[in-house]
């Protein structure tokens, strides 16, 4: 109000209106600029510098510009594969990049593509927190004419039609890979099946992993018949695996084989192990709890497999980056990709009692770790 009656006492009515009309302006004008929605653009500066977002237009020619959404950075195998696909789409391979972190929240990755759509980009790549509840925004990117790469994990969408292609891990052949060691170990050792007591750490519930990883035990248990005792999620991370391991152990003082879905989880239940005075290890009959986790990309969880704290590990191969931009290649060179697309992964193991294993009829070799 001060303001204004200064320009009662010193303005004339035309300077009034002059003024007022200044002030909309630049109000209006802050106001416009605070809607804009803020990607990461993984390119250089220079690249993205006197073009749209959505253009990809450069002085060196026509660069891709692909929208990821990236469900979080939850674990070490995460972070992995962020940094393998930020590394491969750069601008010196044609590709500008738009990189969104969904915090582990479905409806961050869903505003996140809605937006790509927005900006117009070539390609959609989407590593989904979640199978369920992505048809909509699908059907949004498909109307649009955008393709949609599902890179990791897997949707459960009613038309398959709604996403190009998938490129990533077979997860319930990473479980039988698991516990199929534990079979051929156990067995070798001469230690009883139905005394093996398992608890099941899961990864983050309805993602991927976590239902082939979790499907992977199931059937071994029945087959083997081991003591499933509980299953519960840590979420993926090292803090809630150790707190999840040490509610197990209070409620389950005989369980001896703990099943971690990444390796995270295993470190925390490890910390929770040695907290609560027992030990990780391979010695059944001496009372050590034996851990399978999966993953192999944490080193501190690889320098523990080569101990035996962790008896193996599953890989999950996280390098999707070039897979991914030659899908991409592909595509817009009119071809059609395969639907479905694995990497190839190994299993990691300090012990070197079981040298190969042998899963649906396919030998597969163990990588002892020195």
């Amino acid at each position: 109000m001060k303001l204004l009656n200064l320009f009662d006492k010193h303005l004339s009515k035309g300077a009034m209106v002059i003024a007022t009309a200044a002030v909309s302006i630049f109000l209006l004008t802050a106001c416009s600029a605070s809607k804009e929605p803020a990607l990461q653009d993984a390119s250089t500066e220079e690249d993205a510098e006197g073009q749209q977002a959505g253009s990809g237009d450069t002085a060196a020619g026509k660069q891709l510009v692909v929208g990821f959404s990236q469900l979080g950075a939850e674990s070490d195998w995460r972070s992995a594969h962020s940094q393998s696909i930020r590394s491969e789409l750069i601008p010196e391979n044609g590709f500008q990049l738009l990189f969104e972190d969904g915090q582990q929240k479905q409806a961050n990755q869903i505003m996140a593509i809605r937006t790509f759509i927005q900006r117009e980009v070539d390609v959609i790549a989407l590593a989904p927190v979640t199978e369920s509840g992505w048809d909509s925004v699908l059907s949004e990117a498909k109307e649009a004419g955008i393709p949609v790469i599902l890179v990791d994990r897997r949707v459960d969408a009613s038309d398959e039609d709604l996403f190009e292609c998938w490129i990533g891990s077979d997860f319930e052949l990473e479980g039988k890979k698991a516990t199929e060691w534990l079979h051929q170990y156990t067995a070798s050792i001469e230690y009883p099946q139905d005394q093996l007591h398992v608890v099941n750490i899961q990864g983050t519930i309805g993602s991927s992993a976590q239902i082939g990883r979790s499907k992977g035990l199931r059937q071994a248990c029945d087959k083997y018949g081991w003591d499933l005792m509980q299953e519960v999620s840590g979420e993926f991370t090292q803090t809630k695996g150790r707190e999840v391991m040490a509610s197990l152990l209070r409620l389950y003082p005989n369980l001896n084989v703990v099943y971690c879905e990444n390796d995270n989880e295993a470190l925390g239940a490890i910390e929770a192990i040695e907290a609560a005075g027992k030990e990780p290890g391979l010695d059944l009959a001496g009372g050590q709890i034996l851990i399978l986790s999966f993953d192999g990309m944490n080193p501190e969880a690889l320098q523990y497999a080569k101990e035996g704290k962790i008896a193996c590990i599953a890989e999950c191969n996280p390098q999707h980056g070039k897979r991914l931009a030659d899908v991409i290649r592909q595509i817009k060179e009119g071809k059609q990709p395969e639907k479905y697309s694995y990497v190839e992964e190994e299993i990691f193991s300090g012990c070197d009692t079981i040298k190969t294993l042998t899963v649906d009829d396919t030998e597969y070799p163990v990588t002892l770790l020195k």
